[in-house]
């Protein structure tokens, strides 16, 4: 196997740092966020139409560029390095795969030559805390349970009278809200044929997507279900608004659905639906590690470069050996990181492990960006907070680590008691507290490889 990247691969990220380089500096970073979409629109279509970046995986007779899932690695990779707040997340990661996972003929068509050309965006529309789960990274996606539940709470579907008789156009007032979903032409097969009410809050792009793929509750409670929905933003009884979220460079919306028409996204096997899920779970955490890690490595050039020039007792701060000993311990984590976001892209069945990994090692990298910085490193109004708060906002929203790392274990069976072995106890015998006598660990950071200050 060659694990070396090919010349387009080299040259996707070097065109794509070139760019970001000049418009998405941290006062461009800073002035985006504070717009109403949450993110620089007219950069996102210099990047969609310059670089296909919105369509980067997608095959090319769905519109895309016709990469893979390698290519999408290293473009976040570089996005994750200036914090660039952008729709490809929602869009490109979450959204369009499911769409072409999941999608019939005719929505596929329809749908995901807009997506790739930028013209459409989309989010995924989770109800509570519930996107890890849905996305299988940190608990197995169990049966209506990433759709809120089938009593109450979350996201609740059912269908229109026509539906439930057999077929044919809503016989309603407002019938003709149900038109495609992305098509204001008219009403197509399916369409409206669900009407949705409920809430989600914590939606990535959910107050700016023009497209809203939801995870609803059908089927009331003894016999219910969850299946994906497509939902046009500007569908009437459609109602968002934009939440504060720690981190400002992935806006984050509620969403409240009055009774809204729906289109059912493909079959209603809910098997499929959870597989779907589970598949665009890997890639997205392959690619979130990517952003991680790219993250993660800026902060620590940054800090280096602060470390550096900045002197204390009349020499540079990052001579002294203290000082270049953390900094080589966040660098081997910044490169094992690295190295398994690229491992993901090739294996995204390992995209869970490889998340974790880079997750760790942006939060120890941004951690120890604030602390190096000093005294200007702990105000708000620093590029060093930017860091921060994407380290811990990522863990919340896809995390947490140890979370990450317990469900690939249990995926592996890494832990799974051998057939016919008597289950595991802990004698009461044993003590609950350590004895002072025993020897705690050493500090870490021993290893050979220093960074340069």
């Amino acid at each position: 196997m060659d694990a070396a990247f090919t010349a387009e691969q080299d040259e996707i990220r070097r065109t794509l740092r070139e760019l970001l380089g000049k418009r998405s500096g941290p006062d461009e970073v800073k002035a985006a966020v504070r717009t109403a979409p949450g993110y620089d629109r007219e950069l996102w279509q210099l990047l969609a139409h310059r670089l296909g970046l919105p369509g980067l995986a997608l095959p090319e007779e769905a519109g895309g560029v016709g990469c893979g899932l390698t290519e999408l690695v290293l473009a976040c990779e570089e996005t994750g390095r200036t914090l660039t707040p952008s729709p490809l997340l929602a869009t490109s990661l979450l959204a369009a795969p499911l769409i072409a996972a999941l999608g019939t003929t005719e929505q596929r068509a329809r749908l995901l030559p807009a997506l790739a050309a930028g013209a459409l965006t989309a989010a995924l529309v989770v109800p509570g805390t519930a996107l890890s789960t849905a996305l299988d990274l940190t608990a197995d996606s169990a049966p209506g349970a990433w759709a809120g539940g089938g009593r109450a709470g979350g996201v609740q579907a059912r269908p229109t009278p026509a539906e439930q008789a057999g077929g044919g156009e809503p016989d309603r007032p407002g019938a003709r809200d149900g038109a495609a979903v992305g098509d204001g032409a008219g009403a197509r097969d399916g369409a409206g044929a669900w009407r949705l009410y409920g809430e989600a809050a914590q939606v990535l792009d959910g107050h700016s997507a023009d497209l809203l793929v939801v995870a609803a509750h059908t089927g009331g409670f003894a016999r219910g279900r969850a299946q994906l929905f497509l939902v046009r933003a500007d569908a009437a009884g459609v109602v968002r608004a934009r939440q504060t979220a720690l981190d400002e460079t992935r806006p984050q919306g509620r969403v409240q659905l009055r009774d809204v028409p729906a289109e059912l996204l493909g079959s209603d096997d809910e098997a499929d639906v959870c597989a779907a899920l589970a598949g665009t779970g890997r890639g997205a955490a392959a690619a979130l590690a990517a952003e991680a890690a790219g993250a993660a490595g800026q902060a620590l050039a940054r800090t280096v470069e602060y470390v550096r020039t900045r002197e204390q007792f009349g020499r540079p701060v990052g001579s002294f050996q203290a000082v270049k000993h953390r900094l080589a311990d966040v660098y081997v984590q910044v490169q094992a990181a690295r190295s398994a976001a690229y491992y993901a892209a090739w294996d995204p069945g390992q995209g869970g492990l490889a998340l974790a990994q880079a997750l760790e090692a942006l939060r120890t990298a941004a951690s120890e960006a604030v602390q190096l910085h000093g005294g200007i490193g702990f105000t708000w109004e620093h590029d060093a907070h930017l860091y921060f708060k994407r380290a811990a906002a990522d863990e919340l929203l896809f995390g947490p680590v140890h979370r990450l790392r317990a469900h690939a274990a249990d995926r592996a069976g890494l832990f799974a008691a051998a057939p016919g072995s008597p289950p595991t106890t802990v004698p009461a015998t044993v003590p609950t507290t350590v004895p002072a006598t025993v020897p705690t660990a050493g500090p870490a950071g021993s290893g050979e490889e220093r960074v340069a200050v």
